[in-house]
């Protein structure tokens, strides 16, 4: 599986940005997949999933009405729309893919199976 993100970059407060993930290796029109941000000093944490058979999709409360997940099963990539950006937005960009697993916890890493390599998006 290979998962590589593009499209981020330095923003105004305010302005969007859109990322993508293109896949590779897997079944994308039948997986769990999630963006992920890491900033400086601070943990990794979950920003958005999306089971992309039924487009179902859950976000962090932090970008819920701000960011939004969505997939293009036939070209295999996942999407970050991120709108009215902040800040604390500001952080390197991971997606990930996971297998099928009732137990597992969307906003958790240890449940995920591939990672890209990140984009950073800066907010100033």
């Amino acid at each position: 599986v290979q998962l590589v993100e593009s499209g981020g970059g330095l923003v105004q407060p305010g302005g969007s940005l859109r990322l993508s993930c293109a896949a590779s290796g897997l079944t994308a029109s039948n997986t769990y997949m999630a963006w992920f941000r890491q900033a400086p000093g601070k943990e990794r944490e979950g920003v958005a999933h999306i089971y992309t058979n039924s487009g179902s999709t859950v976000y962090a409360d932090s970008v819920k009405g701000r960011f939004t997940i969505s997939r293009d099963n036939a070209n295999n990539v996942v999407y970050l729309q991120m709108n009215s950006l902040k800040p604390e937005d500001t952080a390197s960009y991971y997606c990930a893919a996971r297998r099928p697993n009732s137990d597992a916890i969307w906003y958790q890493t240890t449940w995920y199976d591939s990672w890209g390599q990140g984009t950073q998006v800066t907010v100033s």
